[in-house]
């Protein structure tokens, strides 16, 4: 049980919290889903990239997904070995390309026929040879939330099967590009089977196609993060997950590459955020509190839901339907709208759930607000994984230019 107000007491707030023993547990579902096949399962970085929480999951062998350079540079901080590390995202600079095959890394995912030409090109100048794979656009619809939706024509993401086909044939054709993997991305968040299954059937077939024109690829690249429980969503479990993809796969000696961020990481994270003071304007009542958008932004960006939990010391226990707001001059600083709270009074505690995955990542310092602190919470043991973030660090690459 973690002692929130004691954490709070502590480290201050707002701040977020990690329960590193849940992340391990999760990690050990999957993977152990995945046991009667060669499989990688690589951390999606961009959920949760605290340096800490991504050697957690490498001291468990996990790999890693990564969509900047950035945090290619966090992976092999954390200590993920180059050939468990690959490389996402739509739009990757020379420069990233550059580094990502000077670093030897297990694979470059391309996203378009332009990109390919651009890998081919660095790796031709490097004298090296690139490892790629190409991310397929199967045109399922996954039945989430329209922003995190990836593998319809009318998103960004990936190309269709014949361009797919046509790379796939450069690829293999070409001195200095090695094509080693197909990956496929449907959308984030995700809590259907069937979309799953139906890609994975797609692409698999378009694997058995490069086959016969012996184009042999050894990894079948998974994205889509397994959805997980925010209010009362039905999820998938990861022994059906994995069975709905194995089950296309006869026939094919493949190793599996699996990307979950959000199912590791989600709910074993918490927000802890201080009451100010309850507001009243009209029939309307505001619980006003020190965290805001900038430190969690899930809810303003797609009214997202988490539950919340307050912690105080009222007499009086009696719901009350409130907007819970922070100090952010946006009308979209918001965690809850017409949320059921009890009477909350100054200094008491919200507990947000279900903040572990795009929560502090996507965080920001708009109004010259210091980032959160980050706790972790394994065992008996507490400790701080990044400070909170002062004034001085906000000005820090302003000040040198400020003129006399």
């Amino acid at each position: 049980m973690i002692d929130f107000k004691e954490l709070a007491k502590e480290y201050g707030t707002p701040l977020y919290v990690y329960d590193f023993d849940y992340m391990a547990a999760q990690y050990t579902k999957l993977k152990e889903a995945f046991r009667g096949r060669k499989s990688i399962i690589a951390y999606a970085v961009k959920a949760n990239s605290n340096l800490s929480v991504i050697k957690h999951f490498a001291k468990m062998g996990s790999g890693a997904d990564c969509v900047s350079i950035g945090e290619v540079r966090r992976a092999f901080l954390a200590g993920i070995p180059a050939y468990k590390i690959i490389f996402s995202g739509v739009g990757k600079s020379d420069a990233e390309i550059r580094e990502a095959i000077e670093r030897d890394i297990l694979y470059i995912n391309v996203e378009s026929e332009a990109e390919l030409g651009r890998v081919e090109l660095i790796a031709k100048e490097l004298e090296a040879k690139a490892r790629i794979s190409i991310r397929v656009n199967p045109n399922i619809d996954p039945k989430t939330h329209p922003y995190i939706s990836t593998g319809l024509h009318d998103n960004k993401f990936g190309v269709d099967l014949e361009s797919a086909k046509r790379m796939y044939i450069k690829a293999n054709n070409s001195e200095s590009l090695d094509p080693v993997g197909i990956h496929f991305h449907i959308g984030s968040q995700l809590t259907e089977l069937d979309p799953i299954r139906e890609a994975a059937e797609i692409v698999a077939d378009l694997v058995r196609s490069l086959d016969a024109i012996d184009i042999e690829l050894k990894f079948f690249d998974v994205g889509g993060g397994l959805g997980i429980k925010y209010d009362d969503e039905t999820t998938i479990e990861p022994y059906d997950y994995a069975q709905a993809i194995l089950g296309t796969l006869t026939g094919l000696d493949m190793t599996i590459i699996c990307e979950p961020g959000r199912f590791l990481t989600a709910n074993a994270g918490y927000f802890v955020t201080k009451v100010l003071y309850e507001k009243q304007n009209g029939d309307k009542k505001f619980v006003v509190v020190d965290g805001a958008m900038n430190d969690l932004l899930r809810p303003s960006l797609y009214n997202a839901y988490h539950k919340i939990e307050a912690l105080t010391e009222a007499d009086s226990q009696e719901l009350q339907k409130v907007d819970i707001v922070g100090p952010v001059c946006e009308s979209g600083d918001f965690f809850a709208k017409d949320y059921m709270l009890p009477h909350v009074e100054h200094n008491d505690l919200l507990v947000i759930k279900s903040a572990g995955a795009y929560g502090f990542g996507m965080g920001s310092n708009y109004n010259t607000r210091g980032r959160s602190a980050e706790v972790a919470v394994e065992g008996s043991k507490v400790r701080l994984i990044r400070k909170r973030e002062d004034f001085e660090d906000l000005i820090a690459l302003e000040r040198e230019f400020l003129e006399d």
